[in-house]
């Protein structure tokens, strides 16, 4: 019975795409118009050959493999800032009178509000373009610098709060105690700050992951743009193909999708003992 019971559960959560799948095909059918609404079918001849060309911007494969980059890449950038000044601004007083102001005057503007301002910055110019010394790497072709940046921007702000607040949810008698017994500098931070505030650090990861995500699909819609999902998606409006357009959306809702959960199992790895 328990195993019926499972599997009944595991069933319910494919009723409603399903329910939705089969209205949306019932409509397409019934307008009869490729360009507005394509059918399941077509949408499911792109995405079930993952690694046939797509107008001229490659394959499906090749253009997710591309976006997962640059959001890798522009994540990691606001990881390795946003973590240290969390720690530094949870736990020094006077680190977070001096920035704290300015956070929350930056944190509420839109990372795609800073796309002009960003373009007038640093233009369509790629990472070896700026940075020289990275043209001979071939990660970096093709990759434009102000896509990482709106990626960073979109992951920074959730990681640095997140990392904030778990420097100051750890009890004061911890941190007491850990000097009490000469803990100080750097071993106090390895192993008092980081290990407590881990959850919540976790936390902020798996949000800024997803805001990153989000923001990188818009970001490849910037003029100058030539590759990724956002450019597929914004190239296919162009030339009236919905299915390209709607398989584009699937995929990256199948990437987001698959990247929460992976920072979930992760966090019930690490804090649940492999419940999450």
């Amino acid at each position: 019975m328990l195993v019926l019971k499972r599997i009944g559960r595991q069933a319910g959560r494919f009723v409603l795409p399903l329910a939705l799948a089969v209205l949306w095909q019932a409509a397409a059918i019934w307008l009869d118009k490729q360009t507005v609404l394509p059918r399941l079918d077509a949408v499911a001849a792109v995405l079930f050959h993952p690694t046939e060309k797509i107008l001229i911007t490659g394959s499906l494969l090749e253009n997710m493999a591309i976006s997962l980059l640059r959001v890798i890449l522009g994540f990691l950038l606001a990881v390795l800032t946003a973590v240290p000044l969390g720690l530094a601004m949870g736990y020094f007083k006077r680190v977070n009178h001096m920035v704290d102001s300015t956070v929350e005057m930056l944190r509420p503007i839109p990372p795609l509000a800073w796309v002009p301002l960003i373009l007038a910055w640093l233009g369509i110019r790629g990472v070896p373009d700026i940075f020289p010394f990275l043209a001979t790497s071939p990660i970096w072709s093709g990759i434009q610098f102000s896509t990482l940046i709106i990626i960073f921007i979109g992951a920074f702000f959730p990681i640095l709060l997140n990392t904030i607040q778990g420097v100051r949810s750890i009890p004061r008698e911890y941190i007491e105690s850990a000097r009490t017994l000469g803990a100080k500098g750097l071993p106090l931070l390895v192993k008092i700050l980081i290990p407590a505030s881990l959850p919540l650090i976790v936390t902020g990861l798996r949000i800024g992951l997803g805001i990153g995500w989000m923001c990188l699909v818009a970001a490849e819609m910037m003029p100058g743009s030539s590759s990724g999902l956002g450019y597929l998606i914004w190239y296919a409006y162009e030339l009236l193909r919905a299915d390209i357009i709607v398989a584009g959306m699937v995929a990256i809702g199948a990437i987001g999708f698959i990247m929460d959960r992976g920072f979930r199992w992760l966090e019930g790895k690490l804090f649940w003992g492999g419940m999450g």
